[in-house]
């Protein structure tokens, strides 16, 4: 019962300590749990020990590492500040195009949308922020194949009829991509539907991300494709250009 009582007053010990807005003192600890300051100092000692408190110059006690918040992984800050940062280029390229403008990141072996910017149009395409969708017949996709070195899926489903499910001309495609700088989706993915993308890229030239261009083909003929590209790529250059002068 003792060692029952002692691990109570130990977790009432930790939860001052961790609630308190100021240091607190040894006698606090002991008035607030009604114990004599000799058990409250053993046990605040405890908690240093176990790294749940610090003791300051002034013989305070405030919460230690493991009480501490631990800060998100790097990989999450980067996806926070990529989409902070390519925000602004999805507006340029929504307000250019008239169209929807797409943000994605590689998440495996497919792109995960992670921002957006709708079109005025009531006839539009509209891929949800958190939509996964395959690499092999996508635009946004396409961008980390061509230009991230992502491995061709084993498998190539047909989404359309106009899906390339055959490696070879799929491998001759993406290369015909990294030759232009910037990649096209002509009803592969989803028919009546023509997306443009291109890359996102850090200050050390890595890609981090891919930004693109969707509307109905009732609006994007294959001239405009040709046009939407050629701003989606220069858009996506001027990501590269303010990282290194960042």
């Amino acid at each position: 019962m003792n060692t029952v009582k002692s691990l109570m007053k130990g977790l009432q010990a930790l939860d001052l300590v961790r609630s308190s807005v100021e240091p607190v003192r040894t006698i606090d600890i002991a008035e607030r749990l009604e114990i004599d300051k000799g058990a409250a100092s053993r046990t605040l000692q405890t908690l240093v020990q176990a790294g749940y408190a610090n003791k300051t110059q002034d013989r305070r006690y405030v919460p230690g590492e493991k009480l501490r918040p631990e800060p998100p992984p790097p990989q999450l800050v980067g996806v926070v500040r990529l989409r902070e940062r390519a925000h602004a280029l999805l507006r340029e390229l929504a307000d250019f195009a008239g169209e929807c403008a797409h943000l994605a990141i590689l998440a495996g072996d497919r792109v995960l949308y992670l921002d957006k910017i709708e079109s005025p149009q009531s006839l539009r395409v509209d891929q949800p922020i958190g939509t996964l969708a395959p690499l092999h017949c996508t635009a946004l996709g396409k961008v980390f194949l061509a230009f991230a070195g992502a491995p061709l899926p084993p498998r190539l489903e047909p989404y359309t009829p106009r899906t390339i499910t055959d490696p070879q001309l799929l491998a001759a495609h993406v290369r015909s991509i990294a030759q232009q700088g910037y990649s096209v989706d002509d009803e592969e993915f989803a028919l009546g539907v023509r997306c443009v993308a291109a890359p996102l890229r850090d200050e050390l030239g890595r890609v981090v991300g891919a930004i693109g261009i969707s509307g109905p083909t009732a609006r994007v003929s294959l001239e405009r494709l040709s046009e939407l590209g050629a701003r989606v790529r220069q858009v996506a250059d001027g990501y590269g250009r303010e990282e290194e002068e960042s």
